[in-house]
């Protein structure tokens, strides 16, 4: 039964109104609709939804799919190996399931997608193509990261099932060539939810010992989808930290089967068996080896030891050492004659060290007579120095009765009593004291030689 019509034919509406009927129209007709085209003009922005056009040869239709539908399926991805993860790019073709709504401010219908799937390459195929390509621009792959496997390791980790065929495989193959290797196993789910995690973390416990040589991880064969736990991101960061410490070999599944733990590991092995073959070599192998090693330095010992003998005896026929005992017996007598030779020189050296040594005594005490005698020299011209300076001194010479006029405050002394005027004071220094006086009258006039020459006749 058909949805009877929300417009009124003769009614007159507002632009809004009818938008919001055609809305309403177009949900009640189209509860949920799968649409099939191709992917155009995506973008993002900060708010985390995406829009984008979908396309085909004739038409285009815009949709959004919001941050928390885009969430789900993502989710829902992780929780089912069918559904793997996958990034929505320009020109992906898919299909997608929603709801076809208008969106009012522009007046323009849209999909708003609940569910979206890729169309042509199986949705594991996309995403193993596309986490391959994002690793391989990270340099996860770079062969400069590669290591080589030690010749003979002595432990082995090994992450893989405990129980299924892979290990007993391994254990096979090592138990028939190298029994006395020591193997430590973690035990890891190696397909279904969770298994990319627990492998990751059996990487991550290995790399973290210092005593593991070498890490295999991987299972037997299977589906894409058994072995997409090596697929995962999760798991492929693990084998690369790991790789940071010791090697890593991938074995997963069999010799056509490729995962992204391939690409990334330091060896890829086409199965466990080979996996192991490659981690040792043949116990009789190496035996051999060192047997015809030993047998090769033996000969070689022999061959050397022979034509050294046969050099020892050619020189020993030779007549340049006929008479090597009487050369020998010179030198021996030439050493004598130069040992002699020098005990002369070192005596006749011991003798002027003496004579240098006594020459020097005797140089020394005439530098200490010579210096007395200087010493007393510049004593007695100190003390003549000396007395005839404080004879000099004006300190002795107030002593005696004189004085010693100064002006200016006692800065500049007075020589003659023209200096001075009346009016003007001056200060008089005596041996002991000081008189501050003002003149009263200048007589430029000699006295004190007058009057000494009046008492002295």
């Amino acid at each position: 039964m058909k949805n009877e019509s929300l417009i009124a034919q003769d009614k007159v509406y507002t632009v809004s109104e009818l938008t919001r009927l055609i809305r309403l129209e177009l949900e009640n007709a189209f509860l949920f609709v799968w649409v099939e085209g191709e992917i155009s003009n995506l973008r993002q922005p900060s708010s985390g939804h995406y829009y984008f056009t979908l396309k085909d040869e004739n038409s285009q239709l815009r949709a959004v799919l919001f941050k928390s539908d885009a969430s789900r399926i993502q989710s829902e991805n992780k929780k089912n190996s069918l559904l793997p993860k996958f990034e929505l790019k320009d020109g992906m073709k898919v299909i997608c399931g929603g709801r076809i709504t208008v969106y009012e401010p522009r007046g323009e219908y849209q999909l708003i997608v609940e569910k979206v799937e890729p169309r042509g390459k199986g949705a594991l195929q996309l995403a193993f193509e596309q986490l391959k390509e994002k690793l391989k621009a990270e340099g996860l792959f770079d062969p400069k990261y590669k290591k080589k496997l030690p010749l003979l390791p002595k432990k082995v980790g090994i992450v893989t099932s405990p129980t299924g065929a892979a290990i007993r495989d391994i254990l096979r193959i090592i138990e028939r060539r190298f029994n006395r290797l020591h193997i430590i196993i973690y035990p890891s789910l190696v397909q279904g939810e969770g298994a990319a995690e627990q492998i990751a973390k059996g990487l991550d416990y290995f790399s973290q010992r210092d005593d593991i040589d070498v890490v295999i991880v991987g299972r037997g064969g299977g589906s894409i989808e058994d072995l997409w736990a090596f697929n995962e991101e999760i798991v492929a960061r693990a084998i690369f930290n790991c790789m940071k410490t010791k090697p890593v070999i991938s074995a997963v599944g069999h010799e056509i089967d490729f995962t992204i733990a391939d690409f990334v590991a330091d060896i890829r092995a086409s199965t466990p068996s080979a996996a192991a073959e490659m981690v040792v070599a043949k116990e009789e192998e190496f035996r051999e080896k060192i047997d015809n090693l030993l047998a090769r330095l033996h000969q070689a010992e022999k061959y050397y030891l022979e034509g050294k003998k046969s050099q020892i005896a050619y020189l020993a026929e030779h007549r340049i050492f006929q008479n090597f005992k009487i050369r020998l017996l010179n030198l021996e007598q030439r050493i004598d004659d130069l040992e002699m030779r020098a005990w002369k020189v070192i005596r006749g050296e011991k003798q002027a060290i003496s004579e240098h040594q006594a020459r020097t005594r005797f140089l020394l005490q005439q530098i200490r007579h010579l210096m007395q005698i200087k010493l007393k020299d510049l004593n007695s011209s100190w003390e003549n120095l000396t007395s005839s300076l404080d004879n000099l001194s004006p300190l002795n010479i107030i002593k005696k009765g004189y004085t010693i006029c100064w002006k200016a405050g006692g800065l500049m002394p007075v020589q003659k009593a023209t200096e001075v005027e009346p009016g003007e004071e001056i200060i008089v220094s005596f041996y002991r004291g000081e008189l501050n006086c003002q003149v009263k009258e200048v007589d430029p006039k000699i006295k004190i030689e007058s009057k000494f020459i009046k008492e002295t006749k």
